[in-house]
C-alpha cells in the first residue's frame, strides 16, 4: 500500500499550488507575533494579509499545521523509541567500572579474632558484558513493539484523514454560507425593484400601503437571513482558521466553487472493498490484533527457559600500578518454575486483550461497511435533490415572471401573486443551496469512508 500511495502522490500543478499555500500559511503563523508587536502610532496592530484558500490548499495546510496531526506524528516517534528499547534488550550490554577504595575489615566476621585490620587500599578496573543468547519472551516483545509502531503510524494516518474531512466540511459550510448570502442579496434586489413598481402604482391609486408593508416585511426578513448567513460564513472561516492553526485574526477568502455534478458512483461492493483495503483504521486494527497476539506469545514465552551469557575482565591490586588481571565467565540457563502464579495471571490478561482486539476488529469492519453504504445512499439522494431543486428554481422564476407581467398589465391583479412568487423563489434558491451543500458534503463523506481523501478537490 505504501508503494502505491507513493506512486499516486506525484507532484502536479495543483499540489504545487498547495505547497505554496502551506509555505504562506507557515509564514503567516511564524510572523504573527511580530505583527502583533509592530503597532503603529495609533496603537493598532498591523492587519494580517488576506489568505486565499482553495480546498486543496486547505487540506495540504491542515496536514502540515494541525496540532492534532503533529501530536500523532510525535507518538510515532515515541513508538520508534519503544522499538529501540525492546531491541536493546536483545543486544549485548557492556559496562565499565573503575574503583579506588580504602577500607578496613572486621576479622570476627570470618571466625578470627574480633579485631579490626589496619586500613588497606584496593584498586579495581573492570569491564562487564551480558548477552541474552535465547529468550523467546524478549524476541516476541520486540516483534510486538514493531507491530505497535506500525499501528501508531496507521492511527496517525487515520487522524490525518479525520482532520482533512473536518477541514473539507468546514470549507463546504463556508461555501454554503456564501451561496446563501448571494441568494438573499438576489432576493432583496428583486424585492426592491418590485417595491418601486408598487409605489408607482400607489401614486396612481392602484396599490395600497398594505401592499407596500407586506413587501417591506419580506425584504426585512431577507436582510435578517442574510445577516445570519454572514455569521455562518464567519463561523466557518473561524473553524478553518482553528483547524489550520492560523492566528485568529487571519483574513481568509474561499476561492473554490461547488461541484454541481459528480462522477458516476461506484458499486457498493467495490466501494466497500476499496474502503477495507485503504482505510487506515482497518489497517490499524489488523495491526493491533497482531500486536496483541505477539504480546500473548511473549507472555507464554516466559514459560520457556532462557540462556544468558555473562563475563567480566579487570585489573585488581592495591594500587593502579600494582595490579593483576582477573576474569570470570558464566553461561546461565534460567528455568522458570513458580512465581506465585504471577506469570499465569499475565498470560490470562494478554489472552483477554488479544480476544478483545479481535472482537473490535469485527466492530471496525462493520462500522466501515456501514459508513460506505451510508455515504453512497447520501450521494444518491443528494444528486436527486439537486435535480429537483434546480427544476424547482426554474419553475419559481417562471411563476414570478408571470406574476410580474400580470401585475404590470392587469390593473386589478392581486399583490398576493407577487408575494407568493417572491416566497416561492426564495424557498427555491434556499433549497438549491442546501441541496448543493448536501451533494458536496456527501462527496467529502464518501471520500473519507473509502479512504480516498487524497484525491478530493
Amino acid at each position: 500500500m505504501k508503494g502505491e500511495r507513493g506512486v499516486q502522490e506525484k507532484p502536479c500543478l495543483g499540489e504545487r499550488r498547495g505547497v505554496m499555500a502551506v509555505v504562506m500559511l507557515a509564514l503567516v503563523a511564524t510572523t504573527s507575533s511580530a505583527w502583533g508587536r509592530d503597532e503603529g502610532t495609533s496603537g493598532q496592530p498591523i492587519p494580517l494579509p488576506t489568505l486565499s484558500l482553495t480546498l486543496r490548499d486547505a487540506l495540504s495546510a491542515a496536514v502540515d499545521n494541525n496540532p492534532d496531526i503533529l501530536l500523532h506524528r510525535e507518538r510515532v516517534q515515541e513508538a520508534k523509541g519503544r522499538v529501540q528499547t525492546q531491541l536493546g534488550a536483545l543486544l549485548p550490554n557492556l559496562s565499565a567500572d573503575v574503583r579506588q577504595s580504602r577500607r578496613t575489615q572486621f576479622l570476627g566476621t570470618i571466625g578470627l579474632s574480633p579485631v579490626r585490620t589496619d586500613p588497606f587500599s584496593i584498586f579495581d578496573a573492570r569491564i562487564s558484558a551480558t548477552q541474552n543468547l535465547f529468550s523467546l519472551s524478549l524476541i516476541q516483545r520486540w516483534r510486538a513493539s514493531r507491530e505497535s509502531l506500525h499501528m501508531t503510524e496507521q492511527e496517525a494516518e487515520a487522524k490525518k484523514f479525520d482532520t482533512m474531512a473536518s477541514v473539507a466540511l468546514a470549507y463546504m459550510e463556508g461555501l454554503k454560507a456564501m451561496a446563501l448570502i448571494k441568494a438573499h442579496e438576489s432576493n432583496q434586489q428583486i424585492m426592491k425593484e418590485l417595491l418601486g413598481t408598487i409605489r408607482q402604482r400607489q401614486r396612481g391609486g392602484l396599490a395600497t400601503g398594505l401592499d407596500i408593508a407586506r413587501l417591506e416585511a419580506q425584504l426585512a426578513a431577507e436582510r435578517q437571513q442574510s445577516s445570519s448567513a454572514g455569521y455562518e460564513l464567519d463561523h466557518a472561516k473561524l473553524s478553518l482558521i482553528n483547524l489550520l492553526a492560523l492566528p485568529t485574526t487571519s483574513a481568509v477568502v474561499l476561492t473554490d466553487q461547488w461541484l454541481t455534478d459528480v462522477p458516476e458512483l461506484p458499486l457498493s461492493q467495490k466501494a466497500v472493498e476499496d474502503a477495507l483495503g485503504q482505510r487506515p483504521e482497518v489497517q490499524a486494527q489488523y495491526t493491533r490484533v497482531r500486536a496483541s497476539e505477539l504480546m500473548y506469545a511473549s507472555m507464554t514465552g516466559e514459560r520457556v527457559p532462557s540462556l544468558v551469557a555473562q563475563g567480566d575482565y579487570g585489573l585488581v591490586g592495591n594500587r593502579w600500578t600494582n595490579t593483576l588481571d582477573t576474569y570470570s565467565m558464566a553461561l546461565i540457563l534460567q528455568i522458570p518454575i513458580f512465581d506465585g502464579a504471577q506469570r499465569e495471571g499475565r498470560i490470562a490478561q494478554a489472552r483477554s486483550q488479544w480476544q478483545q482486539e479481535a472482537l473490535r476488529m469485527k466492530s471496525v469492519l462493520n462500522q466501515v461497511t456501514m459508513e460506505v453504504h451510508d455515504a453512497l445512499a447520501s450521494m444518491t439522494a443528494a444528486k436527486e435533490q439537486v435535480g429537483i431543486a434546480q427544476a424547482g428554481l426554474q419553475m419559481a422564476m417562471r411563476e414570478l415572471d408571470l406574476a410580474r407581467e400580470r401585475y404590470a398589465v392587469i390593473t386589478s391583479a392581486s399583490h398576493f401573486e407577487l408575494t407568493n412568487g417572491l416566497s416561492a423563489i426564495a424557498r427555491a434558491r434556499e433549497n438549491l443551496v442546501n441541496a448543493l451543500f448536501q451533494l458536496n458534503a456527501a462527496r467529502v463523506n464518501l471520500a473519507r469512508s473509502t479512504g480516498s481523501l487524497q484525491a478530493l478537490n
